[in-house]
């Protein structure tokens, strides 16, 4: 949750911070605020709401100053208010400090500087970070220490070592005008190398267009930074040595391009995403090899997979399920990563746990992680921990805790809604289901050679339904504009997909909408069904084609109206679908790639018609980075 950016070095800060603020506000958008220091004093402005308020209030601000910091909040503790907005200050404004995280223990840190003599002004846990750091100032020029080059760092680290919980911090202070400290602990932090400049903030799209030269921050870490350059050291003070590395990213990939929204922008990105990971994964030559890069210790005598995710990954997790138990013939669970943090499966002898996370920086998923990795070392080897994660940032806090990565190649995705993420890791799911096939040789090799036949042919056939899919679904936006309910059904491999169908409804149009297993209909949920509840459903050719057009009709015969994702030209679905959403004709278990655009479409221009932001829904935030 929540955007830091900071800046110190020889252009104007403000500009700098709220540009940057503006590619991060996706991680959250109740309220901004930036701090900078010039003429001996921290300025701090904040407002309430999206970026645009806090823009507006620095409009006619003349500020030449050449540090600063800034932050977009996804608030945690404390209402979105003003007065609960980043940046938090010391009681003589001589401190300025901006958080992503939670600090656990921040209630009995209130109540010791209240004792002594330190005033609040918010309810935000962060509001105790720049008090600490003024009392140990104080301390320190008490001792002598005043005119140590150190002291801010100093008073930054006694401070730091009070806290408990998971944060990311940038600290400025009117009394050091040439230093930015900043401190990650659990929470996501880059720094940014340009030409006599330097840049901190939780999102390499926030400093991409200055500089592609970052080093992200590990749990522990503080960085100094100066005019002179970056200083990293631990929490007990040792200087380490680091080197920065270059992001490959485009500063394109983080614009519109021409698209109304990013969403929309990014749905039509698929196909290539699509290409992307085929060309990565599969070889074109033919050859039956998958170039994941895992290593044969992780495959040996495998027996078992958990995975474990949230939100949409947990979707894209349910469909690797159906590849990894019908393709690898391999037992699978899915667990929702914060329920089984507190009540794991019992532990099961060679067994691989795979998390699922686009940003890499899920908390609930890593934590799942961390706990799995730490119950299963010391046991008999069979038993010894086996990691994977399917991550679209492998430089993330995911990529550094488990030793095996599947990229996703998705890019930069801005829409909070997932889509093209999502597709993503559908991919690495075929990719990893196919390669464990192939290897226990569960599938007939002529069958494996027609999957990959077909998913080379998804990216054109994703092209080719778009322009339809996009004309029928803004038409269907007319219709369902003012309507309160959705059902969406499917079976077997799309079950999952009505999952995420209603889920991208209800994040961006605000639509209550539920997802069933088509066959679940009568044992209870057809009970909502009438003339206002429309039902869409998912019927491709295949093993239960039949059956979800029998369920289909149950909820015709209710009154609902019924919108179908079928194959074009299907002649049986004409005569039940109110609508349909035509999708190209596809080996069944290739489907989900196809079936989920339509939806996300629909979702998309519902949204646009109710005049919703679709990019920043209200209450959501990209990465979830607290439990």
């Amino acid at each position: 949750m929540c955007g830091i950016v900071g800046y110190i070095g020889t252009q104007a800060a403000t500009e700098i911070l709220l540009s940057g603020l503006e590619k991060l506000e996706y991680r959250g958008y109740d309220s901004a605020g930036i701090a900078t220091i010039w003429e001996d004093k921290i300025h701090c402005v904040r407002a309430k709401g999206k970026l645009y308020n806090l823009r507006s209030k620095l409009e006619h601000l003349q500020t030449p100053a050449r540090i600063g910091i800034g932050h977009t909040r996804w608030a945690t503790h404390g209402k979105p208010e003003e007065y609960n907005a980043h940046p938090h200050t010391d009681t003589a404004n001589r401190v300025a400090v901006v958080q992503n995280g939670i600090i656990e223990n921040y209630r009995d840190l209130r109540e010791q500087l209240k004792a002594n003599g330190h005033q609040f002004r918010s309810d935000t846990d962060t509001e105790v970070i720049p008090h600490l750091i003024a009392q140990f100032l104080k301390e320190e020029i008490a001792r002598g220490e005043s005119n140590s080059e150190f002291v801010f760092l100093e008073a930054v680290k006694k401070a730091v070592n009070k806290l408990e919980g998971a944060f990311a911090i940038a600290v400025i202070c009117a009394d050091y005008p040439d230093e930015l400290i900043v401190v990650r602990q659990q929470a996501p932090l880059v720094v940014g190398f340009g030409q006599g400049e330097f840049f901190c903030a939780s999102d390499t799209p926030a400093i991409i267009s200055h500089t592609r030269a970052v080093l992200p921050l590990e749990n522990g870490e503080i960085a100094r930074l100066t005019p002179l350059g970056i200083e990293i050291y631990n929490f007990a003070g040792q200087r380490l040595k680091k080197h920065p590395r270059l992001l490959s990213l485009n500063p394109m990939m983080v614009e519109k391009q021409g698209f109304k929204h990013f969403m929309l922008k990014e749905i039509h990105e698929q196909p290539g995403v699509v290409r992307a990971c085929l060309e990565a994964y599969f070889n074109s030559n033919g050859s039956s090899s998958i170039n994941l890069g895992l290593s044969d210790e992780l495959y040996a005598d495998l027996e078992q997979i958990q995975i474990v995710a949230c939100g949409t990954s947990w979707h894209a997790a349910l469909v690797g399920k159906y590849l990894l138990e019908q393709l690898a013939q391999i037992p699978t669970q899915v667990q929702y990563a914060s329920e089984f943090r507190y009540a794991p499966s019992p532990l099961t002898p060679n067994t691989l746990t795979i998390g699922v996370t686009q940003s890499g920086e899920t908390a609930d998923t890593l934590a799942a992680l961390a706990m799995e990795k730490e119950r299963r070392q010391n046991k008999q080897p069979k038993y010894q921990p086996r990691l994977l994660g399917i991550t679209n940032r492998p430089e993330s806090t995911l990529g550094h805790m488990v030793p095996n990565i599947i990229n996703t190649l998705a890019g930069i995705e801005i829409g909070v809604a997932a889509t093209k993420t999502f597709t993503a890791q559908l991919m690495a799911f075929y990719a990893l289901a196919l390669d464990l096939a192939y290897r226990r040789q569960t599938v007939a090799p002529d069958v494996w050679e027609d999957i990959v036949k077909g998913l080379w042919q998804i990216p054109k056939e994703i092209e080719t339904n778009l322009e339809t899919q996009e004309r029928l679904t803004e038409q269907l936006a007319h219709d369902f504009a003012e309507t309160t309910d959705f059902i969406f059904v499917g079976r077997g491999i799309n079950f999952p997909i009505a999952l995420e169908g209603a889920l991208k409804l209800k994040e961006i149009s605000y639509i209550h909408a539920e997802g069933y297993p088509a066959g679940e209909m009568k044992h209870g949920p057809i009970a909502l069904l009438d003339a206002k509840v429309p039902v869409v459903a998912i019927a491709m050719p295949g093993s239960v084609y039949e059956k979800v057009i029998s369920n289909a009709q149950e909820a015709k015969a209710r009154d609902s109206r019924l919108l179908g994702v079928t194959p074009v030209n299907d002649k049986e679905a004409a005569e039940i679908f109110n609508d349909i959403i035509p999708v190209s004709p596809v080996d069944e278990l290739l489907s989900p790639i196809l079936t989920v655009v339509p939806l996300q479409l629909l979702a998309y221009h519902i949204a646009a018609r109710r005049g919703l932001d679709v990019d920043q829904p209200r209450n959501l935030a990209k990465s979830v980075t607290v439990e």
